[in-house]
């Protein structure tokens, strides 16, 4: 028998969303057949006893006459029961299933519509139903399904046709279904190594803006620190000349009537003109103190150069530190250990050692400088940082705090007066580390 041309076969869409209808009405027509729209069930049966349809596609959900009802209505009546009904549906329960069938539907059309499952229906339905010939009743069956019976009078090729479109639909459904799960396990797996590298860059990053801020931090401190030095050095010189100046006049006016008290008018004219110079050498070591960022140095091969052209042979070095142990410190903290060993060749007096060592601390390690000598009195262990003190000593120690300040690292003297010195370099965490990077 040969097949109707596509242009006689007439479609009856059934759908109160005119989005949904006009798509519909664009893939069927599309294919060649001619496309007849209803919103609602009332409307379709009206224009199906004026105009038959080859085929009706309804949606099952509407207003006024569900999807059911409109299939159950034309099914039952003698003049339109013989046209296929295709139901449309997203098939979440198989109650739906069963009350198509029960309704007499001659198949189900998923949503999404897919275009292809689309043509497929039409034409299984139009090579397996005859037009003219309705299916012989069967005998009724009933179903119980969520508590409810369902009575079944569909014919066992229709319940045969549904199944096997519900199980195609199962099947395809279920196939795309493995593939999103193969995609979304190929993006779990980019989107993991995503976040390996992002949480790599992070932890660089963080470790670079650590640093940075770090460096900031000491080189604003350093700014500060430079710029109040300044202004204390250059008020200090002045007041320095204007005292020799007036030691110098009032010994110009006594040295032919008193001539020894012009002498000690001199000598305090060149005591003023030793803090005076030591005060123009420390501004010129200070003010480089953080104009260079901070930088890790080997603790040992900065106390071997801090010993070798300053300690004598009388006394012996004691290293203890490995190479290898680095600070994170101002570059001219080469000062610092120098002023150390200074300290103890200027002061120690009865020195014979000068030992560097490291030693566990409450928040970091601490680096200890002691020797044998006579040590610092009680009374002078805070005195001996002070810039005051340093006028007239040297500013060694107070420069040594100072330098070390820039990474927040602390210097203090805790000996005994009479068994020696000692000198402790409390370094915060992060501050000391191994050749391996790894925190001391």
């Amino acid at each position: 028998m040969e097949k109707p041309s596509k242009r006689l076969i007439k479609i009856l869409v059934v759908e109160d969303s005119r989005t949904q209808a006009e798509y519909l009405r664009h893939i069927l027509e599309t294919e060649g057949y001619r496309v007849i729209l209803a919103e609602n069930g009332n409307e379709a049966i009206e224009q199906t006893a004026v105009d038959r349809p080859s085929i009706i596609l309804s949606d099952i959900i509407m207003p006024e006459m569900d999807g059911y009802e409109f299939c159950h209505r034309i099914k039952q009546d003698p003049e339109t029961a013989t046209i296929p009904v295709i139901l449309v549906s997203q098939l979440f329960d198989p109650v739906d299933v069963i009350r198509g069938l029960e309704s007499g539907a001659d198949d189900f059309i998923i949503k999404p519509y897919d275009p292809e499952s689309i043509r497929s229906r039409i034409s299984t339905i139009l090579e397996s139903i005859p037009l003219s010939k309705p299916e012989s009743p069967a005998s009724p069956m009933e179903i119980s399904v969520s508590d409810k019976m369902y009575h079944i009078t569909a014919g066992r090729m229709r319940i045969l046709r549904i199944l096997l479109s519900t199980y195609e639909v199962a099947v395809r459904k279920n196939a795309e279904l493995e593939e999103a799960r193969e995609q979304l396990n190929s993006v779990n797996e980019q989107l993991q190594q995503a976040v390996t590298d992002l949480r790599q860059s992070n932890t660089s990053l963080e470790s670079e803006n650590n640093e940075r801020r770090r460096v900031e931090k000491a080189l604003d401190e350093a700014n500060k620190k430079l710029n109040l030095m300044a202004s204390i050095t250059r008020h200090d010189v002045i007041n320095q000349l204007t005292s020799q100046h007036e030691s110098l006049e009032n010994a110009l006016s006594l040295q032919s009537k008193e001539p020894e008290k012009a002498w000690e008018h001199v000598t305090s004219a060149a005591a003023i003109a030793t803090r005076t110079l030591n005060s123009v050498k420390f501004t010129g070591d200070y003010q480089k103190v953080g104009v260079k960022s901070p930088q890790w140095q080997d603790v040992h091969t900065l106390i071997q150069a801090a010993a070798k052209d300053v300690l004598p042979a009388s006394i012996k070095l004691c290293n203890d530190i490995s190479p290898g142990t680095e600070l994170y410190a101002d570059p001219l903290i080469g000062k610092v250990f120098s002023n150390l060993v200074e300290n103890t060749v200027k002061y120690g007096e009865k020195a014979t050692n000068i030992r560097f060592s490291l030693h566990p601390g409450a928040t970091g390690t601490v680096i200890v400088c002691e020797d044998d000598g006579v040590g610092i009195p009680d009374g002078k262990k805070a005195k001996i940082f002070s810039y005051e003190h340093g006028m007239s000593n040297g500013l060694g120690l107070f420069l040594a705090r100072e330098i070390l300040a820039i990474t927040a690292i602390t210097l203090r003297e805790t000996g005994t007066a009479g068994s020696g010195a000692r000198f402790e370099i409390h370094c915060p965490e992060n501050t000391l580390r191994n050749v391996k990077g790894n925190a001391v």
